[in-house]
């Protein structure tokens, strides 16, 4: 199989994000899964609506960046994916578990996320091309 190449910095970044967003979604769905099939309940450290409402601002950073990717100038993009993917790795492994689906799917998320950022820094000025 050829990989293409010539994929515009846009693109890739914007479908990265992509993958991010539906591994944090899978995470949570099969953490949920997990703690209900062992009929436990969610312990939520502190206040649960506090917690929740910066899980809401964090989990927003990948949707929002699957359109910033696309309409950002350059120099704002290269800023955004790369503040965005520095929080999200926080987010990840401040967030996580030591549960083995959970390594398994941060392990691609960061993956992922640092690929983002090396194409983000990578990416040609097209000022200067």
């Amino acid at each position: 199989m050829k990989i293409k190449k010539n994929i515009h910095p846009r693109i890739k970044l914007s479908t990265l994000w992509v993958v991010v967003l539906i591994n944090m979604i899978f995470a949570d769905i099969f953490s949920i899964m997990v703690e209900l099939v062992k009929g436990n309940t969610l312990d939520i450290p502190g206040n649960v609506e506090t917690v929740m409402a910066i899980a809401a601002i964090v989990t927003n950073i990948p949707i929002l960046m699957i359109y910033l990717s696309w309409v950002l100038p350059f120099k704002s993009n290269r800023i955004a994916n790369t503040t965005a993917g520095i929080l999200t790795i926080i987010y990840i492994i401040g967030g996580g578990s030591l549960s083995p689906h959970y390594i398994v799917i941060a392990g691609i998320e960061v993956a992922v996320l640092v690929l983002i950022m090396r194409i983000a820094w990578k990416w040609p000025d097209p000022e200067f091309s």
